[in-house]
């Protein structure tokens, strides 16, 4: 790295003008909370693009590149689960045709999930980072020096997400009700609509039920016992975490001034409102079998029917396909956790205060270069220290010509 001039000399300082407010939201901040990484939040891999050039690629010949590589990356995604669901259905055997507009649904899933990630590490920034995580994922290296890192980063960043307990401990135990019962509904809901699971009965009305997947029997249960009752209410139990946590979401952008400030309808409500709407319905429905002989079932069946389709395809597109982005930052986690195993925590270059790594600094240092914003000295101050040096510089080179 080449160290800047000195701070005191505010006429050779980082040039404080026109890039003021871009250097303050691209510094080293992210996980680390020194600041704003952009739009990923905690992942801190979304941060470094250019607004007016979202994929980091200048020019229509760059954008019709990246189109069509995701176009590309999309079709043979899509194509190869619709293998998959013929192969694991034994030649759609086991595939269920009432379940047909849900398996449709996933295969657009596919589709829009490969298409906009393969959009998304496109650009500089995410492609820089993208990377180094998945060098750090498979590193012997970093295995040697700390074996347990990344089975503990799968658990604590993915799995119980403990960097939102920091921010409120009433927002972790929503986002946990919510993650862990869409968890659920998923390994239920995908694998039954692709005709991997099936329950067959010897009497075709039970009690006793065999599970199998792919055609081979992994286990039979009696329907009457607890393990029979979880296995049919699974999606019961999944939409009972996940109402209260999307209502508890609901509530607070309903009241909470800061989230009322920057929420929008479509991004922010729609994705919550699909969730209590797919639950309430699907619950619906258990209530009608059990206690309505049926009544009113069909109209409650393609209801919940057209809120999962919905909610399927608006996953790529919308707030939800943070999903998809969240395990690609456990790779950039554990590039940072070794980093700084070995001690190489770079320090501001005016107040010496630890910024974060130094291997992170230089990767941001690249990604500046990368997208030519000029002012990737600024990635070697800490957000502080950025501040008074613009105001330094305001100053001493505008301020004083009003005096």
């Amino acid at each position: 790295m080449t160290e800047p001039p000195e701070p005191s000399d505010a006429a050779a300082q980082p040039n404080p003008g026109a890039h003021t407010g871009s250097a303050e939201a691209s510094g080293p901040a992210g996980p680390a909370g020194h600041g704003p990484a952009g739009s990923a939040g905690p992942t801190g891999l979304t941060g470094l693009t250019n607004p007016a050039d979202p994929t980091g690629l200048a020019g229509p010949a760059g954008a019709r590149s990246v189109t069509g590589r995701a176009t590309a990356a999309g079709v043979i995604v899509s194509v190869l689960l619709i293998l998959a669901i013929v192969l694991g259905s034994r030649l759609l055997e086991n595939f269920d045709s009432a379940l047909l507009p849900y398996a449709v649904a996933t295969v657009f899933l596919a589709f829009g999930v490969a298409y906009r990630y393969t959009v998304w590490i496109s650009a500089p920034g995410a492609r820089r980072l993208f990377d180094q995580g998945w060098r750090s994922f498979f590193s012997v290296a970093n295995f040697r020096k700390a074996p347990t890192a990344l089975p503990r980063m799968i658990a604590t960043y993915l799995g119980f997400q403990k960097f939102l307990g920091a921010r409120s401990h009433a927002r972790w135990a929503a986002h946990q009700l919510i993650f862990w019962g869409c968890v659920l509904a998923a390994l239920i809901t995908f694998p039954l609509t692709w005709g991997w699971f099936t329950f067959t009965s010897g009497t075709g009305s039970g009690p006793g039920y065999e599970m199998r997947i792919w055609g081979f029997k992994i286990i039979g249960f009696d329907s009457l016992d607890i393990l029979g009752w979880l296995m049919f209410h699974g999606l019961d139990i999944a939409a009972v975490l996940v109402i209260p946590g999307a209502s508890y979401f609901l509530w607070r952008r309903m009241k909470d001034r800061g989230a009322v400030t920057g929420q929008r309808f479509a991004y922010d409500l729609v994705p919550l409102i699909a969730l209590v709407v797919i639950s309430v319905t699907g619950l619906l429905l258990t209530f009608s079998s059990i206690f309505l002989h049926g009544g009113g079932y069909e109209f409650l069946a393609v209801l919940h029917m057209v809120s999962v389709v919905f909610t399927l395809i608006y996953i790529p597109f919308g707030k939800f396909f943070h999903i998809v982005q969240r395990p690609a930052a456990v790779g950039m986690q554990l590039f940072k956790y070794t980093a700084r195993q070995d001690q190489e925590v770079f320090a501001c270059r005016r107040c010496e205060e630890p910024i974060d790594t130094g291997p992170y600094v230089e990767n941001l240092r690249g990604t500046m270069r990368d997208l030519d914003l000029g002012f990737d000295e600024w990635a070697e101050y800490c957000p502080r220290c950025k501040r008074v040096l613009r105001g330094s510089a305001y100053l001493s080179q505008v301020k004083k010509g009003y005096k």
